[in-house]
């Protein structure tokens, strides 16, 4: 088995996607950081390119395809980077600037319409902005950003690529 080729990679970035959501829930169940709204958006996000890699490197696809799922890797990526680097802005502003604090997820989607519910969870509170882990002085939001963009470099290397 060719190891660069893209069913090969795509296996790759699967078992990276669940490298990142095994740690996520290693932190949350182990260690007891409970993830903020945000945190389960990024989760969302790895957990889509996650299972759009797996779905390519199981199917196998022509070039076409391969595009097809390299696209919807992408999509999921920038989603998920989108969401990263709105956690990490969160975390640089002064205390006095946070948005106030959100309830529950589950309590939201109980009681509030999807929509809104969704922009309460976009829009951050000041749960999102704490900083409970670090690694190498990185924060989970951080190491997610940069993760994110590694999906979103290896998802245009495989829409471009020939063959």
């Amino acid at each position: 088995m060719n190891l660069a080729s893209p069913r090969s990679l795509f296996f790759l970035a699967f078992l990276a996607c669940a490298a990142m959501l095994g740690t996520g829930y290693y932190l949350q169940y182990a260690i007891g950081l409970e993830p903020c709204p945000l945190c389960i958006v990024q989760r969302i996000f790895f957990a889509l390119a996650g299972v759009f890699s797996l779905l390519a490197a199981i199917h196998g696809p022509q070039p076409a395809g391969r595009r097809i799922y390299a696209g919807l890797v992408l999509l999921s990526s920038l989603g998920g980077a989108f969401t990263a680097a709105r956690q990490v802005w969160l975390q640089t502003l002064p205390h006095d600037q946070l948005p106030s604090c959100l309830p529950p997820l589950d309590y939201m989607l109980e009681t509030m319409p999807f929509a809104e519910t969704l922009r309460q969870i976009f829009h951050g509170s000041a749960d999102c902005a704490e900083v409970t882990w670090t690694l190498l002085s990185l924060s989970i939001p951080e190491w997610s950003l940069l993760a994110f963009v590694a999906f979103a470099l290896f998802a245009l290397y495989q829409l471009f690529r020939r063959g």
